[in-house]
């Protein structure tokens, strides 16, 4: 298989609620759009950060299910990619990651309509990352970025944010503070319960609201026709 069909099919294992909306992994995911929605009210911030305490845990492939489950309902959903250290939502998307988040935070815009660009799936929107800084913990610290969540709950329904992992570096936790919730990816035969733990407590430190965890690559029962929910 060369490198662009290998590419292809990861990107439609990572949209498998667009491609394939009827199999159980697609179904796993509204079961977690579903129990997502229990744990906010009215009131609250529709935003939500998805990170995982170590790389390679499948924490992109959740935001970008997630977020075409929710689009699925009809409501206005924007990801964002905050990964500023190692992105992929953009080839999942297949979009340009020469204009994205990064732009706006240093200042080359003033309005988020200028990065946000449209995914192919119905109601749902994307900002890429941009290109990649040298200080990724203080644009996502900063008042720009502040700005940037507040516009983009004004116009979207709901917006799910891409992080680094926790246990790497701060930003995840930076990003939390902004956001009504924070959902953790966890890698099932890969991750230490005490990596967990440790993430769970570093975002509970700056204040995060853990609405939950998703346990990835866990090996479904014999009377299931799917390997993996992910």
């Amino acid at each position: 298989m060369n490198r662009e069909n290998k590419r292809e099919k990861n990107r439609l294992r990572s949209m498998v609620t667009f491609f394939k909306p009827k199999i159980i992994v697609s179904e796993q995911y509204r079961s977690i759009r579903t129990n997502i929605q229990f744990n906010f009210n009215e009131q609250s911030k529709k935003s939500i950060v998805v990170t995982s305490s170590i790389p390679n845990e499948g924490k992109s492939t959740t935001v970008a299910n997630l977020a075409i489950s929710f689009s699925q309902q009809g409501k206005s959903v924007l990801i964002v990619d905050a990964d500023l250290r190692k992105p992929v939502l953009h080839n999942i998307f297949k979009i340009s990651e020469l204009n994205g988040l990064t732009n706006y935070l240093a200042g080359f815009y003033s309005s988020i309509e200028d990065i946000i660009y449209g995914t192919g799936v119905d109601n749902l929107s994307i900002v890429p990352c941009g290109p990649i800084p040298s200080n990724p913990a203080e644009l996502l610290g900063s008042q720009n970025m502040k700005n940037f969540m507040e516009e983009a709950l004004q116009k979207f329904d709901i917006v799910l944010i891409d992080t680094s992992p926790v246990l790497a570096v701060t930003d995840a936790q930076i990003v939390s503070n902004l956001c009504g919730g924070a959902l953790l990816v966890v890698r099932s035969g890969k991750t230490d319960k005490s990596q967990v733990k440790k993430a769970k407590e570093l975002l509970e430190q700056t204040g995060a609201t853990i609405i939950g965890a998703v346990l990835n690559k866990k090996k479904a029962s014999k009377r299931q026709n799917y390997s993996y929910l992910n």
